[in-house]
């Protein structure tokens, strides 16, 4: 069985040393990047070849890559790096790793070619000077394949190791058996919908009821289908903590009958969540475990390649046992774990670490969106931006000499844009919509990030982070900018009135529909399973998230009674923002009365927090016998879990709690611990002009823009909010939905079918 690895990651792994630095040193962007390896392919002569494919074989080690050039009159093979700033700043870790490189790819060369000897050249490119520096050795063949076999050598070590790793990871998941006695009702078809689309390679929309098993009952059918379908990596997404925790458990239930399994299992935690030093940078003389970091990093790779279950507590174990930093160990660990757990963004985002080594390692990935009901909000905030220009104006009266003349020309084109805003929309316009991203302000922001890109090259010592978190969110905003699209993206801004000094405004570029962004995501995975307890209708979350046109549906059947839940409609009510202050009577008493009926433990949920808070004000006045708590404004996960740690099995209460926040979906409830919930709200987003803007975009693509905007949206949190009720086949509990407009037709057709609805 061979083993294939590109010239990059070969030199990356075995020619890599000293510090982990990350203090920051501008590099170019991509495209500027692009431009200056074009520009030095344009100054060689006629005969040079760009972009040369190489390949080659050592023992079962397949190694690819692509030269940057070669010169056959010159018998020159050149390696273009494109810089900024000052080369003699250039670590010596990073020129040993560019040497390293070079001369594999001559290796390569003089195999494939039957050369003798060849040149070698690393091209160093300043983009802002347009001049080159040459670094040249003449190496003979002889030399080279020594080099290139001692490498391959060091790497096969590793190779070797992880082909017997995946040939025990694939006989071991073919035999894999599901963990219980049976599956519960719903799971199996959930399962087998799955397994049908990574054999098929088609995405599927799952959408199935809380309280079946999800989690396991879509991890055990692709890892079952991961040897026949030769998948490299599975990737399980989610939204929230809660999600990735539930998909951490499932493997180790999986595993229990088959503890030996050499499943490899990491989850990805934040960089500030796993800092161990927050008071140091990350770079070798401030930080130890910066220092020497890959000297140190391959025994810390090969101890964590022997443990299965790499989440955060272990990996910083074995982090700390090697002195590394447990972030960038768990980095490095990407690469080499069979499942990896994490975040929407690993794989979603701009620069998502996952979906770039796919790409970059062209491996066969399936992917798990949990809670995909999340993803849409949550692919919107990737891919928008804005900035706000009173805090740039701050930052403007204190930015360096060489910033100045940057600084106040995009203030004036900002200047000019509020200007022409003003005589279009009034000036005292709220709210302002522009038709596309303001080339002049654009042109002003490009020269101002060149201008901060300059002076931080110069000036790598100094720190200053207003100046800094500026700098990254005008990266983010002129990335966003490239990706705009009349259809996609809405241009606003809105007016900012500081207490003294001139008004400003904050400019947006808002996503509507990342469908495009997301496509690719799609497209790189061999299957995608999006799966959720609340995906109605399909046609919605198909349309926003860029799911291709073969996407299976399957909605599982619910495996509860309607006569486990009394849904009860209060269209007596009605919670519309007019008539809040004349509903909360009504609700006290309801809440008073259905808890005197059944005491124990209920949820009410509310759209807003001043609701939340009025509501709870007139039930402590007119019934303090009640035991009540509530959800604050701001919680840290120790106050959630005490929040969710009232509700004992035997307790008794009400808690408080805003539609849409932590304790609205992906809690876990059963038995007495929840008896019911009172849903005081449609949901329904707030009517504001960036909403109604909304409304007005979807309308045109998609022909609905009130339910795209509104009905959907505000319906998935209330069905999300009383599925905390019903957990099991044996619990039995009650809903009610405070608002005459759950009467109508059209929004009962949008909650669950098995619910049978009566009036209150």
């Amino acid at each position: 069985m061979s083993y294939t690895v590109a010239v990059r990651a070969l030199c990356e792994f075995t020619a890599k040393a000293g510090d982990l630095d990350l203090r920051f040193t501008p590099s170019p962007t991509a495209q500027e990047g692009i431009a200056g390896h074009a520009t030095v392919a344009g100054r060689r002569g006629t005969g040079y070849q760009r972009e040369v494919v190489l390949a080659g074989e050592y023992k079962h080690l397949k190694v690819r890559g692509r030269a940057d050039g070669y010169d056959p009159a010159k018998n020159r093979l050149e390696e273009v790096k494109t810089f900024r700033g000052d080369l003699a700043r250039l670590p010596d870790n990073h020129r040993a790793l560019h040497w390293a490189q070079v001369k594999i790819y001559g290796a390569l060369l003089c195999r494939e070619r039957e050369l003798e000897q060849v040149e070698l050249a690393l091209v160093y490119f300043d983009i802002v000077k347009q001049k080159e520096t040459v670094l040249k050795e003449s190496h003979e063949a002889a030399q080279l394949f020594e080099f290139f076999a001692h490498h391959c050598e060091i790497f096969l070590q590793w190779a070797d190791r992880e082909l017997a790793h995946r040939d025990e990871r694939d006989r071991t998941l073919s035999g894999l058996t599901f963990p219980h006695q049976d599956f519960r009702p719903g799971q199996r078809v959930l399962a087998e919908s799955v397994f049908q689309s990574a054999s098929t390679g088609r995405p599927l929309l799952a959408q199935a009821p809380t309280g079946i098993g999800k989690t396991v009952g879509t991890l055990f059918p692709l890892l079952k289908a991961a040897p026949a379908k030769k998948l490299d990596k599975i990737f399980f997404l989610s939204a929230k903590t809660p999600g990735r925790k539930l998909a951490l458990d499932a493997v180790r239930t999986l595993m229990e009958k088959q503890p030996d399994t050499p499943l490899r299992t990491l989850e990805l935690i934040a960089r500030e969540k796993s800092c161990e030093h927050p008071d140091k940078a990350c770079h070798g003389e401030s930080c130890p475990l910066a220092q020497g970091f890959y000297d140190r990093l391959p025994a810390a790779r090969a101890a964590a390649a022997n443990h299965a279950m790499l989440d955060r507590q272990r990996l910083r174990e074995l982090a700390l046992e090697h002195n590394v930093c447990p972030y960038y160990l768990s980095q490095e660990m990407a690469r080499w774990s069979d499942l990896v757990v994490g975040d929407y963004n690993y794989y979603f985002d701009l620069s998502a670490l996952l979906y770039g080594l796919t790409t970059e390692n062209q491996w066969r990935v399936a992917v798990l969106a949990d809670e995909a009901h999340n993803l849409v909000d949550r692919a919107r905030g990737m891919y928008s931006a804005e900035l706000d220009q009173l805090t740039f104006r701050a930052l403007k009266r204190q930015a360096p000499a060489p910033l100045k003349s940057a600084f106040e020309r995009l203030n004036r084109q900002w200047n000019a844009l509020n200007k022409e805003t003003d005589a279009a929309a009034g000036p005292d316009a709220a709210y302002r919509v522009h038709d596309q991203p303001p080339a002049a302000f654009l042109l002003a922001l490009q020269n101002a990030i060149a201008a901060i890109t300059d002076h931080l090259a110069e000036q790598p010592a100094v720190l200053n982070s207003d100046l800094n978190r500026f700098y990254f969110d005008a990266l983010h905003f002129n990335r966003i900018a490239e990706l705009f699209d009349d259809d996609a993206f809405i241009v606003d801004s809105v007016p900012l009135t500081p207490a003294r000094g001139r008004p400003g405004s904050r400019l947006c570029l808002r996503n509507v529909v990342p469908a495009a962004p997301l496509a690719a995501r799609f497209d790189s995975a061999h299957s995608t399973t999006l799966f959720s307890a609340t995906l109605s209708p399909p046609g919605y979350y198909a349309d926003l998230l860029g799911l291709p046109d073969n996407t299976a549906w399957v909605d599982v059947p619910s495996p509860f009674r309607a006569e486990q839940l009394e849904v009860r409609i209060q269209q007596r009510i009605s919670t519309r923002y007019r008539d809040r202050q004349a509903s909360l009577a009504p609700i006290t008493a309801l809440i008073a009365d259905q808890f005197q009926q059944r005491p124990g433990n209920y949820l009410a949920f509310f759209s807003s927090y001043d609701y939340l808070e009025r509501a709870l004000a007139m039930l402590r006045d007119q019934h303090p016998h009640l035991p009540v708590w509530a959800q604050q404004r701001r919680m840290d996960e120790a106050a959630r879990q005490d929040f969710l740690d009232r509700f004992q099995e035997s307790g008794q209460g009400i808690g408080f709690a805003v539609l849409g926040g932590a304790f609205s979906e992906g809690i876990d409830l059963p038995g007495q611990r929840l008896i019911g919930a009172f849903v005081a709200t449609l949901g329904l987003p707030q009517i504001n002009p960036v909403n109604e803007q909304f409304k007005q975009r979807l309308g045109a693509l998609f022909g609905d823009g009130y339910d795209y905007t509104y009905l959907y949206p505000g319906l998935r949190k209330v069905v999300q909010a009383a599925g905390r009720v019903i957990r099991t086949g044996d619990d039995q509990g009650v809903v009610h939905l405070i608002d005459d407009r759950f009467a109508r037709p059209q929004v009962r057709a949008l909650l669950p079918a098995w619910w049978r609805l009566g009036g209150g």
